[in-house]
């Protein structure tokens, strides 16, 4: 019989991923080794196969998890527009604003999905891939909602990456506790969409 799994298990993971996503930043995931990881968490390399059996494993988790996390927040912001009676560009500029939030502290992780997918085998990163492509198309739907007489199957897909183009490259200029906090950043983010995606019949002037 397999010994249980002790509680900390999967907190000693999340740990886990946290070191490793900032050895894949700072070193890159070809370049960083399991034992740089393991050194960075303090422990052997043994004690670390305890958790995980390749780098693979390990980026693969962190973007599993990570990707999750994206479709979660898209679910929550659904629900919560649902309830607070939001209409389509108020849900949108509340999903930006969950993004954003979410970025600030997850910026290696970010990362590592936009720069490190590659380097998972095929099944692998074809279950990431998809789950981008999830992403993508759940913001393509908000935007289309909030701006229907802007967004269509024609510019779709250019708007939709205009504004990841806006947002998901942050980490490498907008630090927490700078001049411009993520918060002020996606005020700025929904004036965009909104001066540049309404109609001109819908302008004030």
């Amino acid at each position: 019989m397999a010994r249980p799994k002790s509680a900390s298990h999967e907190l000693k993971r999340d740990e886990i991923l946290d070191v490793a996503a900032q050895c894949f930043a700072d070193r890159g995931y070809n370049a960083a080794s399991m034992n740089d990881i393991a050194a960075a968490c303090g422990t052997s390399k043994a004690r670390l196969y305890h958790y995980y059996t390749a780098k693979e494993a390990i980026l693969f988790d962190l973007l599993d998890r990570y990707t999750q996390v994206l479709l979660a927040l898209i679910g929550q912001v659904q629900a919560t527009a649902q309830r607070q009676n939001l209409d389509e560009r108020a849900t949108l500029h509340e999903l930006i604003r969950s993004f954003l939030a979410e970025y600030e502290t997850s910026a290696t992780r970010h990362r590592a999905l936009l720069s490190d997918t590659q380097f998972l085998g095929p099944e692998l990163s074809e279950l990431i891939l998809n789950r981008q492509r999830d992403v993508v198309s759940a913001v393509t739907r908000f935007l289309r909602q909030a701006y229907p007489q802007r967004v269509n199957p024609i510019n779709q897909t250019a708007v939709t990456m205009m504004l990841f183009g806006m947002i998901n490259w942050t980490f490498t200029w907008l630090r927490p506790g700078g001049p411009m906090r993520y918060t002020d950043f996606a005020d700025e983010v929904i004036a965009m969409l909104d001066n540049g995606l309404m109609k001109v019949s819908e302008s004030p002037h």
